[in-house]
C-alpha cells in the first residue's frame, strides 16, 4: 500500500524514478540507503514501490527502450497532490506552465497528470483516488 502521509493539496506526496536501468537503481538505492523494492503491477506493466520498514517511500520505473534510445536519462519526478486534477491541469497554461501528459489513472489508487511549470521545471500532479484515501485514512 502506498503511504501518501498526510499531505494536503499542495504538499509534495511521492516521487518516482525513471531508470535507464531498474535493476542497478534498485541495488544502488538498497545498498546506499537499505531501501527494499517490491513489485506492483499497473496499467499492464509493473513498477517498483520502494520502501523503508512499514511504509513506502516512492517508486521506480524502467524507463521504456524507445525514451533510452532517443537519450531520456534517468530522473526523479516529484508529484504535488491536488484536489481536482482536472482543474488543476486546465489552470497550468493560464498561468505559463504547459501539460506534458494529461490526466490518467495509475492502477486503483491515483491520477496523475506532468506539466512543466513556468520556468521549465517538470513536476507531477497527484489526486489520489477516493479508494486509496478511504483505505490509507489520508491523501
Amino acid at each position: 500500500m502506498i503511504n501518501f502521509g498526510k499531505a494536503v493539496a499542495g504538499e509534495f506526496c511521492w516521487v518516482d524514478l525513471a531508470a535507464t536501468d531498474a535493476g542497478s537503481a534498485k541495488a544502488f538505492y538498497g545498498q546506499l540507503f537499505g531501501w527494499t523494492s517490491s513489485e506492483q503491477a499497473a496499467n499492464g506493466g509493473s513498477f517498483t514501490r520502494l520502501q523503508l520498514p512499514g511504509r513506502d517511500i516512492g517508486s521506480l520505473y524502467q524507463l521504456q527502450r524507445n525514451h533510452v534510445a532517443d537519450g531520456v536519462p534517468s530522473h526523479w519526478t516529484p508529484y504535488i497532490r491536488v484536489d481536482d486534477l482536472d482543474d488543476t491541469v486546465r489552470r497550468v497554461p493560464l498561468h505559463g506552465g504547459k501539460v506534458l501528459v494529461r490526466p490518467f489513472a495509475v492502477a486503483d489508487f491515483a491520477r496523475i497528470a506532468l506539466i512543466l511549470d513556468s520556468v521549465g521545471a517538470h513536476v507531477g500532479l497527484w489526486e489520489p483516488l477516493e479508494a486509496t484515501m478511504k483505505e490509507n485514512a489520508h491523501g
